[in-house]
């Protein structure tokens, strides 16, 4: 059992975790919702304090966070779930996080925040959180990418019923471009679309099969024809130009295919790797979708706590 004397300092430490360039797959499958995770390499980073909570404060408190009410909630929570643990009343903690991933564009900002911060939480108290419990408590929050899982990752972002880690990403480079405005994702999520889903379920199917052999077989292209199948089945509709723009300059360029943030506003342009023809193709990019609010270079990376 650890002091339990007000303001103690329990522990520091700091993690970071990846946002996304939206999905690789997303629908239904099997009567149940799901995306495939796109990590890239733009992180949230997170420092945490973890304190013995004041006598003053008889609940658990989160400090230094609240402009990011969607961290703050999960941290609040782990900290209800730690402290018994830790055989202490309450704790406090101290958090401070640094995020250049911008928010309600479909690139995990959220997710990654939440991810970061749980994992510096947990590593503080000297006792890490799993993916799963990370999962668990993001998605008491809202629904969630699945960042905390290493690798590619299948997740039940709404309710968390099924999460998979489907390997390690293929070699992959991802040109994203942000086509403008943002989506609020919780509000997003409060309108059910069961039934378009449901349409569109054979080709999501086609998609996900595509992507796990693809990610099984270390093959890009297949990981790309799978993505680019999905992104056409699911965008939003404000996104159809877009998404068939991308498609037209992924198959102009010859590169493995295209992505979409599936509720958010960037679609990725995906290629291989291996045949170092990124620098070109994102010069042509940056001609070809010029009335783009940005267009960024980054690499596909597996997920999970840093």
């Amino acid at each position: 059992m650890l002091s339990n004397m007000s303001g103690d300092v329990i522990g520091t430490a700091t993690a970071s975790a990846p946002g996304t360039c939206g999905e690789l797959v997303q629908g239904m499958t099997g009567g149940t919702h799901f995306l495939v995770t796109c990590p890239i390499n733009q992180f949230s980073r997170a420092t945490v304090t973890l304190r013995v909570a004041d006598l003053a404060e008889s609940v658990a408190v989160v400090k230094g966070i609240d402009h990011l009410p969607k961290a703050r909630q999960a941290v609040a929570t782990a900290l209800e779930k730690l402290a018994p643990h830790l055989g202490i009343a309450d704790l406090t903690a101290e958090v401070a996080i640094a995020n250049p991933i911008p928010a309600g564009k479909g690139m995990g900002s959220s997710s990654a925040d939440i991810t970061a911060a749980l994992g510096a939480v947990g590593t503080a108290a000297g006792q890490p959180f799993s993916p799963e419990s990370i999962a668990r408590i993001a998605l008491s929050v809202e629904p969630t990418d699945g960042v905390m899982f290493p690798g590619i990752a299948l997740i039940d972002h709404r309710c968390g019923s099924i999460s998979e880690s489907l390997g390690a990403p293929p070699p992959l480079e991802v040109i994203v471009i942000d086509t403008g405005g943002t989506v609020d994702t919780l509000e997003f999520n409060r309108t059910d679309r069961t039934a378009l889903w449901q349409e569109v379920a054979s080709r999501t199917d086609e998609a996900l099969e595509l992507v796990r052999e693809g990610i099984r077989k270390d093959d890009p292209e297949l990981v790309g024809r799978g993505a680019t199948i999905s992104a056409r089945a699911g965008h939003l509709p404000q996104m159809a130009d877009w998404v068939e723009r991308a498609a037209a300059f992924a198959d102009e360029q010859g590169v493995a295919g295209i992505n979409v943030a599936h509720s958010g506003t960037v679609v990725g342009i995906l290629l291989d790797a291996r045949e170092r023809r990124s620098k070109p193709v994102y010069r042509r990019a940056l001609e070809a979708f010029a009335d783009a609010e940005s267009v960024q270079h980054f690499r596909m990376i597996g997920g999970g706590v840093r």
